[in-house]
C-alpha cells in the first residue's frame, strides 16, 4: 500500500508565478491530490507555473502522465510551465518512458524560475 503524498503546497513566486511542490509517492494511490491542485493552478491563469517534484520518493506510470498531461495543458492554455527533476526518484522513470525531452525539466526551482522568464519577455 502506497502512502499519500506527504507534502502538497502551492506559493506564488514573484511575478505571479505559481509554485507547486509536491513531496513522497506520486502514483496511482496519491496523484488526484496534485491533479486538483494543478487543475486549480492552471483554471487562475498564471503567467507560469512550476511543478516541483525535488522532494519525491517514488513516482509511478500515473505521474508520468500527470506531467505529460500538464505539459499539454499548459501548451493549450499558453501558460510557461517548468519541472524541477532532480532525483533519480523521478527521473530515472521518465528516461525510460523516454519523455524526459519532452518536457521543460529543470534542476532547481531558481533554474525553472529562470527558465520561465525568458520564456513570457
Amino acid at each position: 500500500m502506497t502512502e499519500p503524498a506527504h507534502h502538497l503546497t502551492t506559493t506564488e513566486l514573484d511575478r505571479g508565478i505559481l509554485l507547486v511542490s509536491v513531496s513522497g509517492a506520486l502514483d496511482a494511490a496519491t496523484h488526484q491530490p496534485v491533479v486538483g491542485q494543478l487543475d486549480a493552478v492552471f483554471e487562475a491563469r498564471p503567467p507560469g507555473v512550476v511543478l516541483d517534484l525535488a522532494a519525491v520518493e517514488f513516482m509511478g506510470s500515473v505521474g508520468i502522465a500527470m506531467l505529460v498531461n500538464s505539459q499539454h495543458r499548459a501548451n493549450r492554455l499558453r501558460i510557461p510551465f517548468a519541472v524541477v527533476a532532480n532525483t533519480r526518484a523521478v527521473l530515472r522513470p521518465l528516461q525510460i518512458s523516454q519523455v524526459d525531452g519532452a518536457l521543460p525539466l529543470h534542476a532547481s526551482v531558481d533554474e525553472a524560475v529562470a527558465a520561465l522568464r525568458l520564456v513570457s519577455t
